[in-house]
């Protein structure tokens, strides 16, 4: 059978709690299309799609006509904070009983939920996989720079995204991780402004080289 996308899931034995997982955020139609075209044959999975009310009215009927039932009338509704809080905590759970394949197909195609869970995996493929996910925003991006427990391979793949160090929050945010590696911090210190310098430049936390560099470069362009 074919792969999805390449990175070992094959959508017809996925597990009922990984296709729940990936469509809970997905708002990808064509990842709801391959789901129902893998899964025609499997009741579970089509009465899932057809009784989510994430997944898009064509698909639904379709699943419906297959089951012979009822299309669902299920449409989302506004969520409060203690029911997105819930569901926060049933995706974790969901994501915790998932094979490092089912992982790293949910890293690359998820919601933005499933990446900040993904994000803090000791897994570094599953890692390196979120930072793929063609949704990541630059909000995102910068706070996962941000965080003391993402490995320094993905501090490198973020310096590695032009688009992402135009983000001056997210270029701050990477030279100021102390996961990041002096060689690669050193040379991202001359795109910093001066208080930003000034700052990093009492910071114990990142490496003296980092730090003797900031200050050398604050007095450089204060002329002294």
């Amino acid at each position: 059978m074919e792969e999805q996308k390449g990175i070992g899931v094959d959508l017809s034995i996925a597990s009922k709690e990984m296709i729940e997982a990936l469509i809970s955020e997905s708002g990808e139609p064509s990842l709801f299309e391959e789901v129902l075209k893998a899964n025609t044959r499997r009741h579970d999975i089509l009465r899932l799609l057809a009784e989510s009310p994430y997944t898009p009215e064509n698909i639904r009927e379709d699943a419906a006509k297959i089951l012979q039932i009822p299309v669902e009338v299920s449409a989302l509704l506004e969520e409060t904070e203690e029911a997105a809080e819930q569901r926060t905590q049933t995706l974790l759970q969901k994501v915790q009983g998932l094979t490092v394949a089912e992982k790293r197909l949910l890293a690359m195609r998820g919601g933005r939920e499933a990446r900040s869970i993904l994000i803090k995996d000791t897994n570094k493929q599953i890692v390196m996989a979120v930072l793929d996910n063609p949704k990541i925003k630059e909000p995102e991006v910068e706070m996962f720079a941000r965080s003391r427990s993402i490995p320094d391979e993905a501090l490198r793949a973020i310096t590695r995204t032009k688009e992402w160090m135009k983000n001056y929050g997210v270029l701050l945010a990477v030279v100021s991780n102390p996961k990041t590696p002096a060689g690669v911090a050193v040379p991202l210190l001359y795109g910093l402004k001066i208080k930003d310098l000034a700052s990093l430049e009492k910071n114990r936390n990142i490496a003296e080289v980092i730090r003797t560099t900031a200050k050398k470069i604050v007095q450089a362009r204060k002329g002294r």
